[in-house]
């Protein structure tokens, strides 16, 4: 037997005892605590995230381009008092 097979055989025979032991269902119990909790957080996904994002830089070129309009126009005015 070369030793791949014998790694193979070791894990196959590790993998059966875990899963004939209590331990797998701690680690049930516990991912679905775990995924309770995660889906209580309000959390966004990462295009919801990345689509803000987006909308916030627009949304800063809008407000750059509006404060500097009203710059003009109050400098236009000035002159005209």
């Amino acid at each position: 037997m070369d030793k791949k097979n014998l790694f193979d055989d070791l894990q196959s025979r590790v993998n059966q005892i875990i899963d004939n032991t209590p331990i797998r269902d701690v680690e049930k119990n516990i991912r679905a605590l775990l995924t309770q909790a995660l889906s209580r957080l309000d959390m966004v996904t990462s295009e919801e995230f990345a689509l803000q994002a987006k909308t916030i830089v627009q949304l800063r070129k809008q407000v750059a381009a509006l404060e500097k309009r009203v710059k003009t126009l109050e400098g236009s005015t000035a002159g005209e008092s």
